[in-house]
């Protein structure tokens, strides 16, 4: 019995109740301080010698909340940077909080993260024209850079025998940092098979097997091929020109590395086909324009891919026949170039550049300078890149097109670091899930300009003068290393962050830094304030009011009294910097609150599709993919108790980089009785 403790002074009461009715009896009790385990309740009503009873248990939960404060930090470069912890800062003049522990981690060279992406080129499983090809552009471009990079091998045993957290997936990695544990999301399966498909990457690195799939993934492609030289997407499909002159282009960049030989060696004669085949599909194009026109009213993208592809072949002459059609669509791109979006238009420059137009091309890169982003957090990039239904709208290859652009326009070294930093980051808080951009991204940032997998920077992080932390035993290759610091240890003054990055003087390479400083420590939920950062989460709490035009949602200012019945609706802000996948939303619920809808499943939010799991404290939102920008969710409630409540605080975490979370502040309720 523990009613003395709960202050159930009034254990008996004495009430009336008429036939076929009802009575409210309370019995007020007040809640030990930091109780939080399950009270188990009896109540017996007692009328002569007749008795009815009820018994049940019911879980107190604490007032107190495990709140996580992180703050992500990109370097690009050798950089000393200063990032103010504020909250940790000000903690000393907080009587309720008490610190968990303060967590840096970083990885000194997160290039090597595409390598692990590098066996979904190998492991897709459907067996279309444009997979096998991406197939065999795995394998090459591994044995490639195992011959020009030998460390790769030495580093993939130690993944293997040593540093085997190295291989699991981001979704399975830092399960303290998160706010939910993997086995509560949707995303369990996707966290094992890309675990699974990290495993694989010894295999994909073995020099025989490399060399043995390589010759059959070229003689599959070459039975793929039509009778016309074209490629169709699945066998036995009309041929598809799109996915022709894709092949011809990666045939294009292997060659262009020197992964395979000038004559194109075993690719000879399905680039002779292939060639022929495209050239021809110009030439109908060409016949079937509209003669009557002066000038077109957009650009014929095909020609755009085209001449792109085309650029990679100037050994192999274009006959007279084809000439014409050539010469047509090349003044088209050279007046034309401002319609097409940032794919197009570096395809433009690279076809015109390569064919001695250079002042064209020279404008195109002007024009593409003058539109981009740069940013000391998130590289250079643009807006208007962004995702569509075409393949010319696809934001991976397109940053990587561009790079390759802006390398081959000799662009300083800064600046394409700058580009392939965006690249990275996007590895960062996204999972590369088409072949596609898989293979143009691994193009892009290894093997283009200065080899990052070869950089070893030197990273420092100095917390207020009180310690300093440097990588002791850090992970192979990524450089990735993790410093926990208990709560007994944690300080006010650590919250003044300096992080230092020193790039090795050989090789020069200057090559990224990126991780992230978690504070964690437990508060009153109503002490709790707000944390924002690139991904920010904003909630209301509005009461629906029936008037005479109808119902009309009021927010809840400070002080405002709810009735029992009431209905609120929740409106949860999300805001995001850069497009996240794996996101989790938890969204508290004070006990007085009833959600209207109990059931589990899938929701559509405009463009915006999530998961909505409903739980006896929380609402949980997984959203699979989150674009840029901001969106709104929503969900209603009934008022089913009076008191005061603590409504908690609603999170927001991406899971494939917990660095990224922020949450709201605590908010009450007072709600009376009618």
């Amino acid at each position: 019995p523990v009613d003395g403790w709960f202050r159930n002074f009034f254990p008996n009461q004495y009430f009336t109740v008429g036939p076929k009715s009802s009575e409210l009896v309370k019995f007020p009790m007040e809640v030990p301080y930091q109780f939080d385990r399950a009270l188990t309740w009896k109540i017996i009503a007692r009328v002569g010698d007749k008795t009815d009873g009820e018994s049940a248990t019911l879980p107190v939960l604490s007032n107190r909340q495990l709140v996580t404060e992180a703050i992500p930090f990109f370097i690009n470069g050798a950089a000393n940077k200063e990032i103010p912890l504020t909250k940790l800062l000000n903690s000393k003049d907080s009587e309720t909080l008490s610190n968990q522990s303060l967590t840096v981690e970083f990885s000194a060279n997160p290039a090597w993260y595409a390598i692990q992406s590098l066996p979904y080129l190998t492991d897709y499983p459907y067996e279309c024209s444009e997979q096998t090809f991406n197939r065999l552009y795995g394998y090459l471009v591994a044995d490639h850079l195992l011959k020009s990079a030998p460390r790769i091998k030495q580093v993939l045993m130690e993944w293997q025998q040593k540093d085997t957290s190295a291989l699991l997936s981001n979704l399975q990695k830092n399960q303290q940092l998160k706010q939910v544990l993997l086995e509560e999301t949707p995303w369990v399966l996707e966290a094992k098979s890309e675990a699974e498909q990290k495993k694989r990457l010894l295999l994909l690195f073995d020099p025989v097997r490399l060399s043995n799939e390589s010759a059959k993934m070229i003689a599959k492609l070459k039975e793929m091929q039509s009778v016309n030289g074209g490629f169709s997407w699945f066998t036995g499909g009309p041929d598809d020109r799109y996915i022709t002159q894709y092949i011809l282009t990666g045939i294009g960049h292997l060659q262009k590395l020197g992964i395979i030989s000038a004559d194109y060696g075993l690719f000879a004669p399905i680039v002779s086909a292939a060639l022929s085949y495209s050239d021809q599909r110009l030439l109908e194009d060409y016949n079937k324009r509209d003669r009557g026109q002066k000038e077109p009213a957009y650009l014929n993208t095909y020609a755009v891919q085209y001449h792109y592809m085309r650029s990679f072949y100037s050994s192999i002459g274009l006959s007279g026949q084809y000439m014409i059609a050539a010469n047509h669509y090349r003044k088209e791109m050279q007046s034309l170039w401002t319609k097409g979006n940032l794919f197009t238009k570096a395809m433009i420059a690279l076809a015109l550049h390569r064919t001695g137009d250079k002042l064209t091309a020279s404008n195109i890169l002007k024009s593409l300078q003058q539109t981009a982003i740069k940013s000391e957090d998130k590289g250079m990039y643009w807006k208007a890149n962004t995702a569509g239904y075409y393949w010319q709208e696809a934001p991976i290859e397109t940053q990587a097109l561009l790079i390759e652009l802006f390398q081959e326009l000799k662009q300083p070294a800064t600046t394409i670091n700058a580009l392939k930093a965006w690249l990275l980051l996007n590895k960062q808080t996204n999972r590369w899930s088409s072949t596609k951009a898989t293979a143009d991204a691994c193009y892009a940032l290894l093997l283009q300009g200065d080899s990052w997998l070869e950089a070893a920077p030197k990273v420092s992080v100095n917390l207020g003068g009180v310690t300093t932390i440097t990588a002791g035993k850090e992970e192979a290759g990524t450089g990735y290393y993790q410093k926990i610091i208990p709560g007994t240890a944690v300080f006010p003054e650590m919250g003044q962050i300096k992080i230092q990055v020193q790039q090795a003087a050989a090789p020069k390479a200057i090559a990224p830094v990126w991780g992230a400083i978690y504070w964690q420590y437990f508060d009153n939920l109503e002490n709790i304030t707000a944390a924002k950062g690139p991904l920010a989460i904003n909630k209301q709490v509005l009461v629906e009011k029936l008037t005479d035009k109808g119902p009309v949602l009021e927010p809840i200012t400070d002080g405002a009294m709810l009735k029992v019945g009431d209905k609120l609706v929740v409106r949860l802000e999300i805001k995001t910097d850069r497009q996240m996948e794996y996101v989790h939303v938890k969204d508290m619920r004070a006990s007085a609150l009833e959600p209207t809808n109990v059931l589990s499943g899938y929701r559509w939010k405009g463009a915006l599709g999530y998961y909505e799991s409903t739980r006896d404290a929380s609402t949980n939102f997984f959203i699979q993919y989150l674009p840029k920008g901001s969106h709104v969710l929503e969900y209603s409630l009934f008022v089913s108790h009076a008191g005061t409540f603590s409504n908690g605080i609603s999170s927001i975490q991406c899971m494939y980089a917990p660095e990224f979370t922020s949450h709201t502040e605590g908010i009450k309720l007072n709600i009376e009785a009618n």
